[in-house]
Protein backbone atom coordinates (compact mmCIF):
# COMPACT_ATOMS: atom_id res chain seq x y z
CA UNK A 1 0.00 0.00 0.00
CA UNK A 2 1.05 3.63 -0.40
CA UNK A 3 2.48 5.40 2.58
CA UNK A 4 -0.57 7.58 3.06
CA UNK A 5 0.21 7.46 6.78
CA UNK A 6 3.33 9.58 6.22
CA UNK A 7 1.37 12.77 6.87
CA UNK A 8 2.44 15.73 8.93
CA UNK A 9 2.11 14.93 12.63
CA UNK A 10 2.56 16.83 15.84
CA UNK A 11 6.26 16.59 16.54
CA UNK A 12 8.20 17.96 19.46
CA UNK A 13 11.41 19.81 18.66
CA UNK A 14 14.52 17.74 19.24
CA UNK A 15 18.24 18.29 19.03
CA UNK A 16 18.68 16.66 15.63
CA UNK A 17 22.40 16.10 16.20
CA UNK A 18 22.20 14.74 19.76
CA UNK A 19 24.89 12.04 19.80
CA UNK A 20 24.07 8.44 20.64
CA UNK A 21 26.83 5.86 20.68
CA UNK A 22 26.65 2.23 19.60
CA UNK A 23 29.35 -0.41 19.89
CA UNK A 24 29.86 -2.07 16.53
CA UNK A 25 32.44 -4.88 16.57
CA UNK A 26 34.43 -3.00 19.20
CA UNK A 27 34.27 0.36 17.40
CA UNK A 28 32.37 3.38 18.73
CA UNK A 29 29.74 4.53 16.24
CA UNK A 30 27.89 7.82 16.58
CA UNK A 31 24.30 8.28 15.42
CA UNK A 32 21.35 10.61 15.94
CA UNK A 33 17.61 10.21 15.59
CA UNK A 34 14.65 12.54 15.33
CA UNK A 35 11.10 11.25 15.68
CA UNK A 36 12.18 7.77 16.74
CA UNK A 37 8.62 6.90 17.74
CA UNK A 38 7.37 7.47 14.19
CA UNK A 39 6.35 4.69 11.80
CA UNK A 40 8.60 4.90 8.72
CA UNK A 41 12.35 4.36 9.39
CA UNK A 42 14.79 6.38 7.28
CA UNK A 43 18.59 6.27 7.46
CA UNK A 44 20.47 9.29 6.09
CA UNK A 45 23.98 8.41 4.85
CA UNK A 46 26.48 11.22 4.37
CA UNK A 47 29.11 11.69 1.68
CA UNK A 48 32.90 11.51 1.80
CA UNK A 49 34.38 13.87 4.40
CA UNK A 50 30.98 14.74 5.87
CA UNK A 51 29.01 13.36 8.82
CA UNK A 52 25.48 12.84 10.12
CA UNK A 53 25.33 16.60 10.80
CA UNK A 54 25.30 17.30 7.07
CA UNK A 55 21.60 16.34 7.13
CA UNK A 56 20.88 19.33 9.38
CA UNK A 57 18.23 20.68 6.99
CA UNK A 58 16.48 17.39 6.24
CA UNK A 59 15.89 15.07 9.21
CA UNK A 60 13.43 17.38 10.95
CA UNK A 61 11.31 17.72 7.81
CA UNK A 62 10.80 13.97 7.55
CA UNK A 63 10.33 13.51 11.29
CA UNK A 64 7.33 15.84 11.06
CA UNK A 65 5.89 13.49 8.43
CA UNK A 66 5.76 10.36 10.57
CA UNK A 67 9.26 9.22 9.62
CA UNK A 68 11.82 8.03 12.18
CA UNK A 69 14.86 9.93 10.89
CA UNK A 70 18.19 8.30 11.71
CA UNK A 71 21.51 9.84 10.68
CA UNK A 72 24.66 7.80 11.05
CA UNK A 73 28.37 8.62 11.09
CA UNK A 74 29.95 5.97 8.90
CA UNK A 75 33.02 4.45 10.50
CA UNK A 76 36.01 6.66 9.77
CA UNK A 77 33.92 9.83 9.65
CA UNK A 78 32.30 12.36 11.98
CA UNK A 79 32.32 11.32 15.62
CA UNK A 80 32.61 7.59 14.88
CA UNK A 81 35.82 5.61 15.39
CA UNK A 82 38.60 6.17 12.87
CA UNK A 83 40.36 2.80 12.64
CA UNK A 84 43.38 2.20 10.44
CA UNK A 85 44.62 -0.78 8.45
CA UNK A 86 45.86 -2.58 11.56
CA UNK A 87 42.52 -2.20 13.32
CA UNK A 88 40.07 -2.94 10.49
CA UNK A 89 42.11 -3.88 7.43
CA UNK A 90 40.19 -1.75 4.94
CA UNK A 91 37.37 0.73 4.69
CA UNK A 92 35.06 0.62 1.70
CA UNK A 93 31.38 0.35 0.83
CA UNK A 94 31.37 -3.35 1.77
CA UNK A 95 32.40 -2.47 5.35
CA UNK A 96 30.05 0.53 5.54
CA UNK A 97 27.21 -1.63 4.22
CA UNK A 98 27.88 -4.18 6.98
CA UNK A 99 27.78 -1.32 9.48
CA UNK A 100 24.39 -0.14 8.19
CA UNK A 101 23.00 -3.70 8.11
CA UNK A 102 23.96 -4.24 11.75
CA UNK A 103 22.61 -0.81 12.68
CA UNK A 104 19.24 -1.81 11.24
CA UNK A 105 19.31 -5.16 13.06
CA UNK A 106 20.57 -3.93 16.43
CA UNK A 107 19.30 -0.35 16.74
CA UNK A 108 16.22 0.01 14.54
CA UNK A 109 14.65 -3.45 14.55
CA UNK A 110 14.01 -3.67 18.32
CA UNK A 111 11.74 -0.64 17.95
CA UNK A 112 10.56 -0.68 14.35
CA UNK A 113 9.82 -3.66 12.04
CA UNK A 114 9.08 -1.54 8.95
CA UNK A 115 11.00 -1.52 5.70
CA UNK A 116 13.83 1.00 5.78
CA UNK A 117 14.31 3.93 3.42
CA UNK A 118 17.94 4.78 2.62
CA UNK A 119 18.81 8.32 1.57
CA UNK A 120 22.40 8.99 0.59
CA UNK A 121 24.64 11.76 -0.62
CA UNK A 122 27.52 10.73 -2.90
CA UNK A 123 29.52 8.05 -1.02
CA UNK A 124 26.44 7.50 1.16
CA UNK A 125 24.48 6.76 -2.01
CA UNK A 126 26.94 4.03 -2.96
CA UNK A 127 26.63 2.55 0.53
CA UNK A 128 22.83 2.69 0.26
CA UNK A 129 22.94 0.93 -3.12
CA UNK A 130 25.21 -1.77 -1.65
CA UNK A 131 22.74 -2.30 1.19
CA UNK A 132 19.81 -2.48 -1.21
CA UNK A 133 21.43 -5.41 -3.02
CA UNK A 134 22.37 -7.16 0.22
CA UNK A 135 19.10 -6.48 2.08
CA UNK A 136 16.57 -6.04 -0.70
CA UNK A 137 13.65 -7.51 1.26
CA UNK A 138 14.17 -5.02 4.10
CA UNK A 139 14.77 -1.87 2.02
CA UNK A 140 11.76 0.12 0.78
CA UNK A 141 13.69 2.42 -1.56
CA UNK A 142 17.00 4.14 -2.16
CA UNK A 143 17.25 7.86 -2.85
CA UNK A 144 20.73 8.64 -4.19
CA UNK A 145 21.87 12.23 -4.61
CA UNK A 146 24.04 11.75 -6.58
CA UNK A 147 25.49 8.26 -7.17
CA UNK A 148 29.28 8.17 -7.54
CA UNK A 149 31.51 5.47 -9.07
CA UNK A 150 32.41 4.70 -12.64
CA UNK A 151 29.53 3.17 -14.60
CA UNK A 152 30.33 0.53 -17.22
CA UNK A 153 27.74 -1.26 -19.30
CA UNK A 154 30.05 -4.23 -19.92
CA UNK A 155 32.38 -6.08 -17.60
CA UNK A 156 36.06 -5.26 -17.99
CA UNK A 157 38.42 -8.12 -17.31
CA UNK A 158 41.96 -7.33 -16.18
CA UNK A 159 44.64 -9.97 -16.49
CA UNK A 160 45.27 -11.47 -13.02
CA UNK A 161 48.98 -10.66 -13.07
CA UNK A 162 48.31 -7.03 -14.06
CA UNK A 163 45.68 -6.65 -11.33
CA UNK A 164 48.00 -8.16 -8.72
CA UNK A 165 50.81 -5.78 -9.64
CA UNK A 166 48.46 -2.79 -9.63
CA UNK A 167 47.03 -3.74 -6.25
CA UNK A 168 50.46 -4.12 -4.70
CA UNK A 169 51.57 -0.78 -6.10
CA UNK A 170 48.50 0.97 -4.65
CA UNK A 171 49.01 -0.60 -1.22
CA UNK A 172 52.66 0.45 -1.10
CA UNK A 173 51.83 3.93 -2.41
CA UNK A 174 49.15 4.66 0.18
CA UNK A 175 51.14 3.15 3.05
CA UNK A 176 54.10 5.43 2.37
CA UNK A 177 52.23 8.52 1.15
CA UNK A 178 52.43 11.11 3.98
CA UNK A 179 48.69 11.53 4.55
CA UNK A 180 49.36 13.06 7.98
CA UNK A 181 51.14 16.00 6.35
CA UNK A 182 48.53 16.16 3.59
CA UNK A 183 45.62 16.47 6.04
CA UNK A 184 47.50 19.02 8.13
CA UNK A 185 48.05 21.19 5.06
CA UNK A 186 44.45 21.08 3.83
CA UNK A 187 43.24 22.33 7.21
CA UNK A 188 45.83 25.12 7.32
CA UNK A 189 45.74 26.30 3.70
CA UNK A 190 41.99 26.71 3.33
CA UNK A 191 41.65 23.71 1.01
CA UNK A 192 38.44 22.55 2.74
CA UNK A 193 36.68 25.82 2.00
CA UNK A 194 37.99 25.70 -1.56
CA UNK A 195 36.56 22.20 -1.95
CA UNK A 196 33.19 23.30 -0.59
CA UNK A 197 33.14 26.20 -3.04
CA UNK A 198 33.58 23.67 -5.82
CA UNK A 199 30.92 21.32 -4.43
CA UNK A 200 28.27 24.01 -3.78
CA UNK A 201 26.81 26.06 -6.62
CA UNK A 202 25.08 28.40 -4.17
CA UNK A 203 27.96 29.81 -2.14
CA UNK A 204 25.74 31.32 0.58
CA UNK A 205 25.04 27.76 1.79
CA UNK A 206 28.66 27.52 2.93
CA UNK A 207 28.40 28.73 6.51
CA UNK A 208 30.61 28.33 9.58
CA UNK A 209 28.59 25.34 10.79
CA UNK A 210 29.26 23.50 7.53
CA UNK A 211 32.97 24.30 7.56
CA UNK A 212 33.18 23.17 11.18
CA UNK A 213 31.43 19.82 10.62
CA UNK A 214 33.79 19.03 7.74
CA UNK A 215 36.96 20.25 9.47
CA UNK A 216 36.67 18.80 13.00
CA UNK A 217 36.95 15.09 12.06
CA UNK A 218 40.03 15.86 9.93
CA UNK A 219 41.76 17.38 12.97
CA UNK A 220 41.47 14.18 15.00
CA UNK A 221 44.82 12.39 15.40
CA UNK A 222 43.37 9.16 13.96
CA UNK A 223 42.05 10.72 10.73
CA UNK A 224 45.12 10.00 8.57
CA UNK A 225 45.26 6.29 9.40
CA UNK A 226 41.55 5.96 8.65
CA UNK A 227 41.88 7.82 5.34
CA UNK A 228 44.71 5.42 4.41
CA UNK A 229 42.40 2.45 5.08
CA UNK A 230 39.75 4.11 2.87
CA UNK A 231 42.16 4.79 0.01
CA UNK A 232 43.32 1.19 -0.03
CA UNK A 233 39.86 -0.27 0.57
CA UNK A 234 38.11 1.73 -2.15
CA UNK A 235 40.93 1.26 -4.67
CA UNK A 236 41.05 -2.52 -4.23
CA UNK A 237 37.32 -3.24 -4.08
CA UNK A 238 36.01 -6.38 -5.67
CA UNK A 239 33.81 -5.87 -8.75
CA UNK A 240 30.68 -6.88 -6.83
CA UNK A 241 30.98 -3.73 -4.71
CA UNK A 242 31.21 -1.37 -7.68
CA UNK A 243 28.18 0.60 -8.85
CA UNK A 244 27.92 -1.04 -12.27
CA UNK A 245 27.63 -4.52 -10.79
CA UNK A 246 25.30 -3.38 -8.00
CA UNK A 247 22.95 -1.69 -10.47
CA UNK A 248 22.86 -4.83 -12.62
CA UNK A 249 22.00 -6.93 -9.57
CA UNK A 250 19.27 -4.54 -8.45
CA UNK A 251 17.96 -4.34 -11.99
CA UNK A 252 17.50 -8.11 -12.10
CA UNK A 253 15.01 -8.11 -9.23
CA UNK A 254 13.63 -4.54 -9.34
CA UNK A 255 12.52 -5.07 -5.73
CA UNK A 256 14.03 -1.79 -4.52
CA UNK A 257 12.93 1.38 -6.37
CA UNK A 258 15.79 3.80 -7.02
CA UNK A 259 15.45 7.57 -7.29
CA UNK A 260 18.41 9.66 -8.43
CA UNK A 261 18.41 13.36 -7.56
CA UNK A 262 21.11 15.22 -9.47
CA UNK A 263 22.19 18.84 -9.57
CA UNK A 264 22.79 20.14 -13.08
CA UNK A 265 25.77 22.15 -11.75
CA UNK A 266 27.48 19.22 -10.01
CA UNK A 267 31.22 19.70 -10.58
CA UNK A 268 32.23 16.49 -8.80
CA UNK A 269 29.95 13.95 -10.48
CA UNK A 270 28.62 15.42 -13.75
CA UNK A 271 24.96 15.09 -14.70
CA UNK A 272 25.77 13.03 -17.80
CA UNK A 273 26.57 10.11 -15.48
CA UNK A 274 23.09 10.26 -13.94
CA UNK A 275 21.55 10.37 -17.41
CA UNK A 276 23.66 7.39 -18.44
CA UNK A 277 22.42 5.36 -15.46
CA UNK A 278 18.77 6.27 -16.10
CA UNK A 279 19.12 5.52 -19.82
CA UNK A 280 20.72 2.12 -19.29
CA UNK A 281 18.50 1.12 -16.33
CA UNK A 282 15.06 2.32 -17.41
CA UNK A 283 13.47 1.41 -14.06
CA UNK A 284 15.58 4.08 -12.33
CA UNK A 285 13.94 7.49 -11.93
CA UNK A 286 16.11 10.58 -12.43
CA UNK A 287 15.14 14.01 -11.07
CA UNK A 288 17.32 16.94 -12.14
CA UNK A 289 17.56 20.02 -9.93
CA UNK A 290 18.46 23.22 -11.77
CA UNK A 291 21.18 25.51 -10.45
CA UNK A 292 22.30 23.10 -7.74
CA UNK A 293 25.59 21.36 -7.11
CA UNK A 294 26.90 18.20 -5.46
CA UNK A 295 25.05 18.53 -2.13
CA UNK A 296 21.47 19.36 -3.11
CA UNK A 297 20.13 18.24 0.28
CA UNK A 298 22.06 21.07 1.99
CA UNK A 299 22.18 23.59 -0.83
CA UNK A 300 18.49 23.36 -1.81
CA UNK A 301 16.93 21.47 1.11
CA UNK A 302 13.34 22.53 0.41
CA UNK A 303 13.57 21.17 -3.14
CA UNK A 304 15.37 18.01 -2.07
CA UNK A 305 12.92 17.35 0.78
CA UNK A 306 9.88 17.87 -1.42
CA UNK A 307 11.12 15.60 -4.23
CA UNK A 308 12.14 12.89 -1.76
CA UNK A 309 8.92 13.07 0.24
CA UNK A 310 6.72 12.88 -2.85
CA UNK A 311 8.63 9.81 -3.99
CA UNK A 312 8.30 8.15 -0.58
CA UNK A 313 4.62 9.09 -0.27
CA UNK A 314 3.79 7.33 -3.57
CA UNK A 315 5.80 4.15 -2.94
CA UNK A 316 4.06 0.80 -3.37
CA UNK A 317 6.75 -1.36 -1.77
CA UNK A 318 5.30 -1.28 1.76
Amino acid sequence: MKIIECMITNHKEENINYPNFWDWNGFKICWSVTGEENKIPIIFLHGFGASRKHWRNNVGYFAKRNCASYSLDLIGFGDSAQPGIRQIGKLNNEIWCNQVKDFIAQVIRPKNPGKVILIGNSLGSLVALTCAVSLEDQIATVIASPLPDQIQEKKIRNKPIFKKLKDRFLIVFFIFFPLEIFLFLITKLGVIKLGLNSAYFKKDSIDLELIDLITKPVLRRTSARSLRAMCIGMSLRDEKFQASYLLRKLSASKKVPLLLIWGDKDNFIPLFLGKKIANFHRWVKLKIVSNSGHCIHDEDPSVFNRISYEWIRDLKTF
